[in-house]
């Protein structure tokens, strides 16, 4: 199933992805960083969205309180 999610206190503005049966498949991140928002998608493409939220929910981007890996991490969640 295709889940859409606006990030909040990151420069990404939309993250898309696609839950199916728990595995993570599809992200894309629109704005901020292109090149870590392709990472991110590559790197849990696959993975239980278990998995996924507790490697990523609590990373922070420089002095923010979040990150893009942890607002994914958030809209995992917030989908199962």
């Amino acid at each position: 199933m295709k889940h859409e999610f606006t990030p909040k206190g990151v420069c990404a503005q939309k993250i898309e992805f696609a839950l199916n049966d728990g595995v993570v498949n599809d992200v894309k991140v629109f704005g901020g960083c292109q090149g870590n928002g392709a990472g991110i998608a590559k790197l849990v493409e696959g993975m239980r969205a278990e998995d996924v939220i507790s490697r990523l929910e609590n990373i922070r981007c420089g002095a923010r309180a979040t990150s893009c890996p942890a607002q994914l991490a958030k809209a995992l969640r917030e989908a199962i």
